[in-house]
């Protein structure tokens, strides 16, 4: 099974309906690292618009989606994001005192870049709020992990990654 159907066949075992627009719309960032296994995103936007953002996103196990934050932008506060785990567990590092042992295992040659260790685990069915312009990133347990988030606008241009040679718009 190739990454791309795995990814897609565990939005169909979500238990979640989606269409095969939306299925067709995944969206595999690898941030231009070219590691996506280890540090990538895999998510379905549902909407985004000037008011509101929907996203659905599958990380695969032990999968990363590295740090980072939501400046303000344009005048306006950055994005105010809404995790709630569906299935699995997630483990998301959020600014605060860092918790004594993680149950993440930070990238290989990656620790530089992760900055953040207060750990928040969220479970099937539980949710945590992310101010804007707060560092984090996640990553998914030992079975994977499906997030619904939701939050104001998305622009995922304005991230500012604390890795200098993440992209996350990319050609």
């Amino acid at each position: 099974m190739t990454y791309q159907e795995e990814v897609k066949q565990r939005f169909l075992d979500s238990g979640i309906v989606f269409t095969e627009k939306e299925l067709a719309s995944i969206d595999y960032a690898d941030f231009g690292l070219k590691r996506l296994d280890s540090e990538g995103l895999n998510l379905i936007v549902y909407e985004n618009n000037d008011r509101y953002c929907a996203k659905e996103m599958v990380l695969l196990p032990g999968q990363t989606c590295p740090e980072h934050r939501h400046p303000p932008r344009n005048g306006e506060t950055g994005k105010r994001e809404t995790f709630r785990c569906r299935k699995g567990n997630v483990y998301l590092y959020v600014e605060g005192e860092a918790t004594d042992t993680i149950h993440s295992k930070i990238p290989t040659g990656q620790e530089v870049y992760y900055t953040v260790m207060h750990e928040v685990e969220l479970k099937a069915g539980e949710q945590y709020t992310i101010e804007p312009d707060i560092k984090h990133w996640f990553q998914a347990g030992n079975e994977g992990a499906i997030i619904s988030e939701f939050s104001s606008p998305s622009d995922d241009a304005s991230d500012i990654f604390t890795n200098p040679n993440i992209q996350r718009v990319t050609k």
